[in-house]
């Protein structure tokens, strides 16, 4: 396998280019960072964030499906 398909490969069955695919992973990638750091509070002081990091979750699995990703199995 080339190299540049290594990066383009999967962008590309998902009907995105590399710098679109970046950019929506970084986005995912920076929300689930917010919402371990809340569960890591919570782990501590169990009265805050108590539903942040499942409806974070549970966001971010609704945008997946919306944008014609593949849908994970649960």
């Amino acid at each position: 396998m080339k190299i540049r398909n290594y990066f383009t490969e999967h962008p590309a069955s998902i009907g995105e280019s590399y710098r679109q695919h970046l950019s929506v992973a970084t986005r995912y990638s920076a929300q689930l960072f917010l919402a371990a750091g809340a569960c890591a509070v919570h782990a501590v002081i169990p009265n805050l964030f108590t539903t942040t990091a499942s409806a974070k979750i549970k966001d971010l699995y609704s945008q997946m499906g919306e944008s014609g990703r593949t849908k994970l199995e649960i």
